[in-house]
């Protein structure tokens, strides 16, 4: 049985073919998926698909930093007033973006550190999205010293080295997905070195496909691959990498 991680099955590419989309996801073995928020506008897709699943897609908040713009304060205030709704299973998705835009990085950060600091006052997870801004997110972590927050580094794409920086200021776990199925993927390296214990599987769908369906639309069943690959990887049977992870998801997730 596996779990993904990261999955945006509210997405609107799933609308036409939802049920075919979610009996893939059984049949693949997946017991779970865990859904990050990423702003106001998401927030009510997230609720409804959750609702609509019970038991298996679980909802999370959080203010996503390429939603961080001009109304940067209402759409952190949104997150905080509705924090109190429900059992939320993880603040995020949230972290730093400087790929897009460089326009509001320091509001990034501090919506980020305040969000880091809110899930650690309810003893929530985080979902980090952290893209060409290594060096913000480190400053960001050592003004969150003392904090203690737990999480996942989504879409790990990092070196051995950063891995090791990042497990000294919070209990970390690595979002390993269709990124590592790429040809030359330097996640690939890092990887072999990492421990399993470190490693949760997600999709990221729709985006980010797997290989042999990159180029494609990204689906939850796509999960498998990423379990494959992680698997060779690492000299493990497929059954030892899925044990593994989906109880650490588990854990991390409290699903």
């Amino acid at each position: 049985m596996l779990v993904d991680t990261h999955c945006h099955l509210y997405d609107e590419a799933f609308r036409d073919d939802f049920d075919a989309v979610l009996a893939r996801a059984r049949e693949a073995g997946l017991e779970a998926c865990v859904m990050p928020g990423i702003d106001r506008a998401s927030y009510d897709a997230v609720v409804a698909v959750a609702d609509m699943l019970p038991g298996f897609a679980f909802p999370c908040i959080g203010l996503h930093p390429t939603s961080v713009g001009a109304d940067w304060q209402e759409e952190l205030d949104f997150v905080k007033q509705h924090i109190g709704d429900r059992p939320w299973h993880a603040v995020g998705e949230i972290g730093l973006d400087e790929y897009w835009s460089k326009d509001f990085v320091k509001e990034q950060m501090r919506v980020l550190e305040e969000q880091v600091a809110l899930a650690a006052s309810m003893d929530l997870p985080v979902i980090i999205h952290l893209r060409e801004a290594t060096g913000d997110f480190f400053r960001v972590l050592e003004d969150l010293r003392g904090v203690a927050f737990r999480g996942v580094m989504h879409a790990w794409s990092g070196s051995y080295e950063t891995y090791r920086q990042l497990l000294q200021y919070a209990d970390f776990k690595f979002g390993i997905g269709g990124v590592v199925t790429y040809k030359n993927a330097g996640v690939a390296v890092a990887l072999e070195k990492m421990s399993l214990d470190d490693v949760v599987l997600e999709t990221d769908c729709p985006w980010l496909t797997p290989v042999p369906f990159r180029g494609k639309r990204n689906e939850p069943s796509y999960v498998r691959f990423a379990a494959e690959k992680v698997a060779q990887i690492k000299g493990l049977s497929l059954e030892e990498v899925a044990t593994v992870t989906t109880a650490s998801a588990r854990r991390l997730f409290n699903l």
